[in-house]
């Protein structure tokens, strides 16, 4: 798709949306949460291109249920107390997610955006106040450019979908996304984005060089349109707090036509503290073609045999075996790395050989299966930045909380940066969390059973609490990836979040960027239409949607002087 087509399709889509945002306009405010009226408003100005019933999904449809949970990948919120959406709309182009952006705003629903599902808190596809939940899945195309070494990819493909069809036309040529094939696009570079290639290329948004997207105003914008102040929040500001992205135009990477896998597992008795100590040392600092994560695991023996707890490496090196294992040699002799334990192949393959957990590569359509990677589980996870290295016996004390056999599947998971995350400041984009965290860490909890959601949730909070002498200090850094409304939220009884409120978990999502979102938030959505329990909340927000219609000099910047700069 060429510059002049995406620009005439952006002209035309907004042209004919121009008489729907003026009457919402006029009405917003006043409108009724009826979904009756909302029904009638998307039925007025939806195109004639998809009937209704391949559009909209109510609790009477038929579909309703399976739409809905079809992307739910935390089961902690598919409860039937769980709030559920007044519609679920699946647009298959950018006017009819315009058309559902003016008819919430005029009939006074929230909306909700969801592209795989993998929000942990759920807050893609639950709120607590009536919602329309607009489902991405059907907007998942891709088209490679192989000249131009770029691609534009919609919000509801996946990461995996994303490396199969750049594998089909080339297999020196990759993007450095996650690990995990089913994560929708749209969630993933909304939060910044990081895998495999990280410590070469650098976070997966630091590699977007356009996108469109449709605005609080229901207008759709590119790169060009928005500004270059809403195109950098919305490379890892987090989802549903600026607008719908619906395309991202990526710039492509060069890989070497072979790299090489490995997967080393050890048992904790085996000195497995040990290798994980070292470890730090050696991932941030290795040569940028090598990255190793390393994992703690613990999980319960199906033949009822006990507890079985592992650290498992996983590494993906841009070069071949004999080469790889010549500097493992050197760097990280302590794992006894061979060259049998090494499994040489194309970078898709390796991403395929990711994607089923380090076990097998043999098909390339497991990265195209949505459905199998994440078990019907319930998941809590919470994330920490490493500044320096954890000491020996601080790892102990993470596996002696490792241990409790009447806890599920347990994970630490540690992602090394530095390379190219060294190179890139802090500012660039939203994520600030580069070269002072070299070691992002993950705390996953997985199990199955709902009464025993209330002690793997305190076994994650309390693992939490032990990690705090160890990790970043003020603020203490998260992922916004990896949501955790345990650290703050907004508001959710119809009174305006602060900025204080909101900086409390902001400045540890995004540091020093956070009052640059701020001031991005208060220009692009003063009003704040799009809002969740952790989205930006604009400087001074106007009591929600219902709120009446007021003019941009009405919103004071005083209570935050430190994000004029930016305003």
């Amino acid at each position: 798709m060429c510059k002049k087509e995406i620009e005439m399709k952006i002209f035309l889509s907004n042209f004919s949306f121009i008489s729907l945002v003026f009457v919402s306009f006029a009405s917003w405010g006043c409108g009724s949460d009826n979904l009756q009226d909302f029904l009638h408003c998307i039925s007025l100005h939806s195109s004639n291109h998809n009937s209704n019933s391949t559009l909209i999904h109510t609790p009477s449809s038929s579909s309703y249920l399976y739409v809905l949970n079809f992307s739910i990948r935390n089961l902690r919120f598919a409860e039937s107390d769980t709030p559920k959406p007044v519609a679920i709309v699946t647009p298959w182009q950018a006017s009819e997610v315009q058309t559902t952006v003016i008819c919430c705003k005029t009939h006074g629903l929230q909306i909700r955006t969801r592209s795989g599902g993998q929000d942990f808190e759920g807050r893609s596809y639950v709120s607590n106040v009536p919602f329309v939940l607009i489902d991405l899945t059907n907007l998942n195309s891709i088209t490679i450019d192989t000249e131009d070494e770029t691609a534009w990819a919609q919000s509801g493909a996946t990461v995996g979908e994303l490396y199969y069809k750049i594998g089909e036309k080339s297999r020196t040529l990759a993007f450095p996304a996650g690990l995990v094939a089913n994560l929708g696009l749209g969630g993933f570079f909304s939060g910044g984005g990081f895998g495999m290639l990280v410590r070469k290329y650098g976070l997966a948004v630091d590699n977007v060089v356009d996108a469109q997207l449709v605005d609080a105003n229901g207008k759709l914008l590119d790169r060009d349109s928005m500004g270059e102040d809403l195109f950098w929040a919305i490379r890892g500001g987090g989802g549903g707090s600026f607008g719908i992205v619906l395309t991202w135009k990526l710039k492509l990477v060069r890989v070497p036509p072979t790299v090489t896998s490995f997967a080393v597992h050890k048992s904790w008795d085996l000195n497995a503290a040990k290798l994980i100590h070292r470890w730090q040392y050696v991932a941030p600092e290795a040569d940028e073609d090598l990255f190793i994560t390393a994992w703690v695991i613990a999980s319960n023996s199906s033949d009822g045999g006990g507890r079985i707890m592992k650290a498992s490496f996983f590494s993906l090196f841009l070069g071949e075996a004999a080469e790889l294992v010549s500097l493992m040699a050197k760097a990280f002799p302590e794992l006894e790395l061979t060259k049998e334990d090494c499994l040489e192949m194309s970078w898709v393959e390796s991403m395929a050989f990711s994607a089923s957990v380090f076990v097998s590569a043999e098909s390339l359509e497991l990265l195209l299966d949505r459905t199998t990677q994440l078990s019907n589980g319930r998941y809590k996870i919470k994330s920490d930045y490493a500044t320096e290295p954890i000491s020996e016996t601080a790892l102990n004390g993470i596996w002696e909380r490792f241990k409790i056999e009447e806890l599920e599947t347990l994970q630490l998971v540690l992602i090394p940066f530095g390379g190219k995350m060294n190179e890139i400041s802090e500012t660039d984009t939203p994520n600030p969390h580069r070269a002072r965290h070299p070691i992002h860490i993950g705390y996953y909890a997985t199990w199955h059973r709902p009464d025993a959601d209330s002690r793997h949730l305190e076994w994650t909070r309390e693992l939490h609490d032990y990690m705090t002498p160890f990790v970043s200090k003020s603020p203490r850094a998260a992922y916004i990836n990896n949501k955790d409304l345990d650290i703050g939220r907004n508001n959710e009884d119809g009174i305006p979040t602060s900025y204080e409120e909101a900086s409390i978990w902001g400045h540890q999502y995004f540091g020093i960027n956070f009052e640059r979102l701020v001031a991005v938030k208060t220009k692009a959505d003063p009003f704040n239409f799009f809002r969740h329990e952790q989205s930006i909340p604009p400087v001074a927000p106007i009591g929600g949607i219902q709120a009446k219609m007021a003019s941009c000099s009405d919103v004071s910047y005083e209570t935050m002087p430190s994000a004029m700069q930016y305003l």
